[in-house]
């Protein structure tokens, strides 16, 4: 056994001399004085014992992992749909992707690398089926029952919906972690922020993990929509965020293969942009004179952010995308055939409820038939969306199902 040494840190003797910190002490040593520490956490709604081993934002972002939405977030759509092809991204590539990329940042900055992490993994938990057009269809059907927002919808299954504990609903995330859901690109003065400091701007770590949601899916949904045929390179060359990190690729494998060639410029061009991510954000909290989470608190605007340069490309970038991708023929024609299925299957569980799951029957009572539904749908994948669809509407269809909600 190694002996304890003063702050708390052990020394394991003969293993190297290695130093394991407490994992509390990790943070006071190597946090920046304006990254939120677990220990000042406003903590959970269901109090429980925290663990020696492990900060609550390290046990908030396992619970993730291990929740059920987050496991389903492998069949969900991204752009492209599942059996579209094996090599484009889910939603839970993308949402690995935003953490990775997160936690880049985080670490340049000395922000909380575990609490960015929990709120990257959580972001899109409450994402329904078939991506954006499945989120505008059940926004549309719940028009005059709340509507449908995948932000509060995420909110809604780490606080409600999960049922993985006997003692409380949901998965008791900490405070800070279930407002960054909350205040994910919202508005402040929606119900669901009400209990979370409306009139104060995120922690740096949600804001980092919001932007890193973008940055993660503007690069990659380009480079999916490459390797689909969808667009072209030769029209990606009209935008500068392009042709800066194409030119030194091409001037040192002039003979490069194109699938080569949009892996390598694709990777540069996200370095490129957490390399200005990292400088600006670092200049903003110089100039804003940020020394604490209460400095963060009372700075109005961001202070995680893109130089204006750096935003005026990744907007041109952002416009080509949906005016040639997102756009597409293709495109429209999944998610427009993905409406058809959600709003049929909402109507007939609707005509029908005793056709649900005795388990979300036995919530009509208390949240209305509407609601009930679109949790049921929301909570669905592709693949069981479809499935369900056939058991409903197929003669002799069994769905075939690879599991039940």
């Amino acid at each position: 056994m190694g002996s304890v040494s003063s702050g708390g840190a052990k020394d394991s003797g003969s293993a190297g001399n290695a130093i394991y910190l407490d994992p509390h002490d990790r943070e006071e040593r190597l946090l920046a004085p304006f990254a939120m520490r677990s220990s000042a956490s406003a903590g959970r709604d269901h109090p429980e014992t925290e663990e020696e081993f492990r900060t609550a934002f390290q046990r908030d972002r396992d619970r993730i992992i291990h929740s059920t939405a987050f496991r389903r977030l492998e069949y969900k759509t991204q752009v492209f749909v599942n059996h579209e092809g094996d090599h484009y991204r889910t939603r839970l590539t993308h949402t690995l992707e935003v953490a990775q990329i997160s936690r880049t940042v985080a670490r340049a900055l000395s922000l909380n690398e575990d609490l960015v992490e929990a709120i990257a993994l959580s972001h899109d938990l409450g994402h329904p089926p078939f991506g954006h057009a499945g989120e505008e269809k059940l926004d549309e059907l719940m028009e005059h029952r709340g509507g449908f927002n995948h932000n509060r919808h995420s909110l809604r299954v780490v606080e409600e919906l999960e049922k993985r504990y006997p003692d409380f609903p949901g998965l008791n995330l900490s405070w800070e972690i279930r407002e960054s859901i909350a205040k994910h690109y919202g508005r402040f003065d929606e119900p669901a922020v009400a209990r979370y400091q409306p009139d104060s701007p995120p922690l740096l770590e949600a804001q980092l993990a919001d932007i890193g949601d973008s940055l993660a899916y503007d690069s990659h949904d380009l480079d999916d929509g490459l390797r689909s045929g969808y667009l072209q390179v030769e029209d990606i060359r009209t935008l500068p965020i392009w042709t800066e990190a194409e030119a030194p690729i091409l001037q040192r494998w002039p003979d490069i293969r194109e699938r080569q060639l949009i892996a390598r410029t694709v990777s540069r061009l996200i370095s490129a942009q957490v390399q200005d991510l990292i400088a600006e954000t670092k200049r903003r909290i110089a100039a804003a004179g940020v020394n604490s989470v209460e400095d963060v608190r009372a700075t109005k605007g961001p202070l995680v952010a893109f130089s204006p340069e750096m935003q005026e490309k990744k907007s041109a970038l952002e416009l080509f995308l949906r005016e040639n991708l997102y756009q597409h023929y293709r495109s429209k024609k999944i998610a427009e055939k993905g409406k058809r299925f959600l709003e049929a299957i909402f109507v007939e569980y609707l005509r029908e409820p005793s056709q649900l799951p005795p388990h979300h029957r036995k919530r009509i009572e208390a949240e209305g038939v509407e609601r009930v539904i679109c949790d049921y749908l929301a909570g669905m994948t592709d693949r069981f969306c479809l499935q369900q669809y056939m058991r409903l509407f197929v003669p002799f269809a069994d769905g075939g199902i690879a599991g039940s909600l």
